[in-house]
């Protein structure tokens, strides 16, 4: 692999622009991944760059193991981690990852996963601004803050209503209850119908059932039955719902500061939501009334989509914004975001609600940005909430 310091002594050409460079001594390394890069899913070509104010230049990327080391660290400095699968595009590059430098002589971060878990992306540890940057959504979405997450597997789609019925099944003839057993329109579309302790017996569920160790415990035992609130250990190897904090850096995809997962603007082009242009000026839609996805206003409800039916965000993850609602660790914290750890929070701990994020096929834009909250019932369910699970 080739830093851009080597590159120059070597004669080539240097592929970004040159005020770019007066910014920020950039240090690049180009690899193909070519076996299901976590970041894209598609077997093209992926080249990073990282920026910094303290001279960071990258010095290797390691196959096997997905990790980039850099040199020039400063401690404590913020290293902006850029992608980009054409060179030939000036405006090509996006944001990939936020890294801190340690203020070793060389840092090392695991950023992808050539190889994860089958159905699963990996997500990059580093450092992500949670909350409302443009302060357009509500209070419980500020103050903004720097938030550390450590890296980990997300589901590439919301659980499938197939896939929830496989482990459904397997659980119930294995000791565990529940009080629903979910709906969906077809086997390819998320699941819905199922209140949040529903989908942590599930997780413990498929924990069990691939033979890994369940996060969830009720007075040290593994939780299966009735609706209790639960000890979860995030240490352990198996599936769970993403804190609040995980799933927004998940489904922001190394983007800073946009909206959704994308950008700034969303259309029915981008996201199964209900669409209004004249609510909000970043719905770009033509509509000037409320409109279901045309492709998906079929008949009864739900008007869920299959999964993965528009473009993956920067890690690979589809429908992080519209579809179904999915559910998350925390309980709800009006003020949480204001007295918050910064690294690896995981909400407050107790509440009356717990939390779902990304909007769904009935909600408006603004419920579908990746900063949006929504508080719920644990208890409560609809034709619009479903989830995805995360582990290490």
């Amino acid at each position: 692999m080739q830093s851009e310091k080597q590159n120059d002594e070597l004669g080539g050409p240097t592929p970004f622009p040159t005020p770019f460079l007066k910014k920020f001594r950039i240090g690049m390394v180009v690899f193909a991944a070519m076996a299901g890069m976590a970041a894209a899913q598609t077997n093209t070509a992926a080249f990073f760059r990282i920026s910094s104010p303290s001279n960071a230049l990258i010095t290797e990327f390691d196959v096997a193991t997905g990790t980039i080391s850099w040199s020039n660290g400063v401690a404590g400095v913020t290293n902006q981690l850029q992608r980009s699968v054409d060179l030939t595009k000036t405006n090509g590059w996006v944001d990939y990852a936020m890294l801190v430098s340690t203020g070793a002589t060389v840092c090392t971060e695991q950023i992808i996963d050539l190889n994860p878990p089958e159905g699963m992306a990996w997500i990059p540890g580093g450092n992500f601004s949670m909350g409302d940057s443009k302060a357009e959504g509500w209070d419980a979405e500020l103050p903004v803050h720097s938030v550390y997450v450590d890296g980990f597997y997300m589901d590439r789609t919301e659980v499938t209503k197939a896939k929830w019925d496989v482990v459904y099944n397997w659980a119930r003839s294995h000791g565990y209850s529940f009080i629903h057993a979910g709906s969906g329109k077809a086997s390819n579309h998320p699941v819905h119908t199922v209140n949040w302790y529903d989908c942590v017996k599930w997780c413990n569920a498929r924990s069990e059932m691939e033979g890994r160790t369940p996060c969830y415990t009720v007075s040290g035992s593994t939780y299966k039955t009735g609706q209790s609130e639960p000890d979860c250990n995030f240490k352990a190897n198996g599936y769970r719902l993403p804190t609040e904090a995980e799933w927004e850096k998940a489904a922001r995809g190394g983007l800073q500061g946009k909206r959704f997962p994308w950008g700034d603007t969303i259309s029915h082009d981008n996201a199964n939501y209900c669409a209004n242009g004249s609510a909000y000026s970043y719905d770009t839609s033509p509509y000037t009334k409320y409109t279901f996805h045309p492709s998906y206003d079929d008949g009864g409800t739900s008007y869920t989509s299959p999964v993965g039916s528009f473009s993956a965000n920067g890690y690979g993850l589809y429908d992080m914004a519209g579809n179904v609602w999915e559910w998350c660790w925390d309980w709800y914290g009006s003020g949480y975001y204001a007295s918050s750890p910064s690294s690896n929070p995981q909400g407050p701990s107790s509440g009356s609600y717990r939390m779902s994020r990304g909007g769904g096929w009935g909600d408006l834009a603004n419920y579908c940005r990746s900063a949006s909250r929504l508080d719920c019932f644990p208890d409560g369910v609809d034709d619009c909430t479903g989830f995805r699970v995360v582990r290490r």
